[in-house]
């Protein structure tokens, strides 16, 4: 194969290999994906629209939510058209600003749910300061320094992965540009940028993991004091969602920025990356609104508000 002189299209092979299921396997993603839109888009207007929910922990709800549409948009409606049409390429900027998106929003998501671990661990050990050691200035920093995270990773890693040299084959085995997937289309070694990369995550991941790790580890000292059994059970609720969240995503993320790539194949890759970038986002929302009392309430609000509105403009 021959190096790759100038920017061109990229192919993605998609998803299915197979063309039997390609209809249901579309149905399914496009539900998901308009579920994972609407219930984070719902979050999003609760959060701003209810008093009740502007508290530390729903604004940091809010910036999960924002991250999780952005995230899945990045993919999906790519991967949907690529399952109807004929054509399933995608220009060489477009291959890059994937890249960056996705890097971005997902190493964001990484370390906000570290902090959102540092936010319940001052909610369960310190509630008498939790007002002092939560307030509007320091929720602000958390977001940014989150977001910041985020796009460190994706300005680093975009560039490099766009300025390696290319064969003329240029069929990516994914259904969208990851960059494990591009680099496997590489005309040099890579390694060393591998490894790179791989301690870059490494980072990202190890970060956030130690906050996860102190965090939960001083909670759980804090439940084990408790005399109270409402109190060690409204402390599990509390934190339940969370370590739902963070399991899902880091297991994903773990496998595939860190398990060596000799483990790796096409298909698990696909699968992997199939739950951490279209599942994920959509039980997010719905991990913490079905299990949590308060966002069910803001909603509950908001459709007797709406009725009643009704009512009234009918009488009128």
């Amino acid at each position: 194969m021959r190096n790759r002189t100038s920017p061109s299209d990229f192919i993605l092979l998609g998803l299915l290999l197979k063309s039997e299921i390609t209809g249901i396997v579309f149905t399914v993603i496009f539900v998901i994906f308009v579920v994972a839109v609407m219930a984070n888009l719902v979050m999003i207007f609760l959060i701003q629209v209810d008093s009740r929910l502007h508290t530390p922990m729903y604004f940091l709800l809010n910036q999960l939510s924002i991250m999780d549409t952005l995230f899945i948009c990045t993919t999906v409606p790519k991967l949907l058209v690529d399952m109807v049409s004929k054509e399933k390429t995608i220009s060489f900027v477009g291959c890059g600003l994937q890249i960056f998106l996705y890097s971005t929003t997902i190493g964001s998501e990484f370390f906000l749910l570290g902090l959102m671990a540092y936010d319940r661990y001052v909610a369960v050990c310190k509630p008498l300061r939790y007002p002092v050691l939560m307030n509007r200035k320091v929720c602000l920093l958390l977001a940014a320094g989150a977001w910041f995270g985020g796009s460190l990773d994706g300005f680093l890693l975009t560039p490099i992965t766009m300025n390696i040299p290319y064969c003329s084959s240029l069929s990516i085995n994914h259904f969208f540009c990851e960059i494990p997937a591009v680099l496997r289309l590489a005309c040099t070694d890579t390694s060393l940028y591998e490894a790179l990369m791989n301690i870059c995550c490494v980072l990202m991941l190890l970060i956030p993991v130690s906050i996860i790790s102190i965090s939960y580890s001083l909670i759980l000292l804090a439940v084990h004091r408790m005399h109270s059994a409402e109190g060690r059970k409204k402390a599990f609720t509390t934190c339940s969602s969370h370590l739902t969240a963070v399991s899902i995503l880091y297991g994903a993320a773990f496998y595939t920025y860190v398990v060596p790539q000799s483990f790796h194949t096409p298909e698990k890759d696909k699968v992997v990356s199939t739950f951490y970038t279209i599942v994920s986002p959509m039980l997010n929302p719905l991990i913490y609104s079905l299990r949590n009392k308060d966002v069910m309430g803001a909603f509950k609000r908001i459709l007797t508000h709406c009725s009643s509105q009704r009512v009234v403009a009918s009488i009128a």
